[in-house]
């Protein structure tokens, strides 16, 4: 098929498609679609929010926030990652009067239906808008932490996170982590 052929699909065209089950997004005009994650994906997610959640609320950094959640980043881009903080909003987000502002950081957890999309798509277009983001490789038991720069930091005993406005990092013993999530939850 030639590049003419291939459709390419706005954030309307993302919010037009039926409630299936399966997630929809769109990174720069190509339709991304990843099936319900798998247990290990979602208890993850479940155990780096619930300590992220922790520390934002403590540092009162920002709000936290888990997918299903639209970020549109232009009109052919909406992601939905799997854990995400975003700066204090006011009132006027939370009664939906404005849309609120980008998140800061945004995680994705790999699984096999989605490794290749969050790795090669979706993170360098969270670079391009300016978010950190982390990709939490369960295989590799390790935390690609990329910031600003075009390699990331490799994180398989230790994670150090400071946001701007926080008075105390966030501390993330990556090891201990991927033992309470592959184990049977022991710590």
């Amino acid at each position: 098929m030639s590049v003419a052929n291939v459709r390419r699909w706005s954030v309307e065209d993302v919010w037009a498609l039926p409630a299936d089950g399966n997630r929809y997004e769109t990174v720069d005009g190509e339709l991304l679609v990843s099936p319900t994650p798998r247990f290990v994906h979602q208890r993850a997610v479940a155990r780096l929010g619930a300590m992220l959640m922790a520390y934002v609320d403590q540092q009162h950094v920002g709000e936290l926030m888990f997918s299903p959640y639209d970020v549109v980043l232009d009109p052919f881009t909406l992601v939905q990652p799997d854990v995400l903080v975003i700066h204090p909003v006011g009132l006027d987000v939370v009664r939906g009067e404005v849309p609120p502002p980008a998140p800061f950081l945004a995680i994705e957890v790999l699984s096999p239906s989605t490794a290749r999309a969050d790795r090669l798509r979706k993170r360098p277009r969270y670079q391009r808008a300016g978010i950190e983001c982390w990709l939490v490789d369960l295989d590799s038991e390790l935390i690609e932490r990329w910031a600003e720069s075009d390699r990331p930091e490799v994180c398989g005993e230790r994670l150090v996170w400071q946001p701007a406005a926080a008075d105390a990092p966030f501390v993330l013993e990556v090891a201990a982590f991927m033992r309470q999530v592959l184990g049977g939850g022991e710590s």
